[in-house]
């Protein structure tokens, strides 16, 4: 198991939104690999793929509103030796060309990258319609595809990066909305490779984007009432980094999930999934429970959905109360 100290200050941290490190990741790799060519549909400045228009007028591709075409269009530029990137509202990219990532893209393998923006509910004033709530399940049972979900803008630009380095399918799940920053230039991201940033002994938490820096708030206000948690931060949904998540159960026998996601199919459930066959413990899950996004303020969301530190710290404590149970019955 990979402990990365974050060395933070949870109390006072900048924010800045993921989509913003994933504009700077296109720049990146565009310089750094000139097959690279990016796509957008209609939404280019709100998704920050303007950066990589600004800096390559001539690497880039406006399709319009037109998502179903721009995958078709992206699979054929991968059959000619680029290496597209294609953008759009996760919600949008994951549901209307859903048929041309799986039989066009996914099923022949191809060379595609994925940019899922507005993922989760803190979107905001958008709605129901634009909160990409259900792409992480949409996008995951696709065989071939890789997923993403960067805890912070720092994070979605080294998965910007990391993207190209490996061959096939990989969606990258990025907001809107300004979060806390807690990983640095320095801090390790590897594709496939969890790591704790808090260790612990009683509870693991694991948790994928903003909700990551929650689980750390979550685990210093449980560390007063002498609960010590451990928080991994699991990035890459696909594939799952099974040693880490497998020891951090077996080290503290009992698990917390924490997603900004629909639970069925979620995070949640690719890790209980493998946890249920080889390291069963109490758990619970925490996330978007069957109900579709509304407009508002993202805070007020976030705790009207239930995804708040105060959330995870309460699924901590009923989790703890059945090992406790599992550990008298034994």
């Amino acid at each position: 198991m990979l402990y990365v100290d974050l060395k933070i200050d949870l109390e006072n941290i900048e924010k800045k939104a993921t989509r913003f490190g994933y504009g700077e990741g296109l720049v990146l790799v565009g310089e750094k690999n000139p097959e690279v060519v990016a796509l957008g549909a209609d939404i280019t400045a709100s998704t920050c793929v303007d950066q990589f228009k600004n800096r390559f007028p001539d690497r880039f591709i406006s399709i319009g509103i037109a998502e179903q075409n721009m995958i078709g269009i992206a699979a054929g530029l991968s059959l000619a030796g680029k290496i597209p990137y294609a953008t759009n509202y996760g919600v949008f990219l994951s549901g209307r060309a859903w048929d041309q990532l799986r039989t066009t893209v996914c099923y022949s393998n191809l060379n595609v990258k994925l940019g899922g923006a507005h993922g989760g509910i803190s979107v905001g004033p958008d709605g129901a319609t634009h909160q990409a709530l259900e792409e992480i399940s949409i996008m995951r049972c696709l065989p071939n595809m890789k997923v993403i979900v960067p805890a912070d803008s720092n994070e979605t630009r080294k998965a910007a990066l990391a993207a190209a380095e490996v061959y096939g399918p990989v969606y990258i799940r990025f907001g809107r909305e300004a979060t806390p920053s807690i990983t640095k230039e320095e801090t390790p991201f590897e594709l496939g490779k969890a790591y704790c940033v808090r260790d612990g002994s009683d509870v693991a938490v694991i948790a994928c984007g903003v909700m990551v820096y929650e689980s750390l708030v979550a685990a210093e206000a449980l560390a007063k009432e002498g609960i010590d948690t451990m928080v991994i931060n699991n990035h890459t949904v696909k594939p799952l980094d099974k040693q880490t998540l497998i020891e951090a159960a077996v080290k503290t026998g009992a698990v917390v999930t924490a997603e900004e996601h629909q639970v069925a199919g979620g995070m949640g459930s690719a890790v209980l999934e493998l946890l249920a066959q080889y390291a069963p413990v109490p758990a619970r899950m925490i996330g978007v429970n069957d109900r579709f996004g509304e407009s508002g303020d993202p805070d007020v969301l976030m705790k009207a959905f239930g995804l708040k530190s105060e959330n995870i710290a309460q699924a901590v404590r009923e989790t703890l109360n059945m090992k406790s149970v599992n550990s008298k019955r034994v």
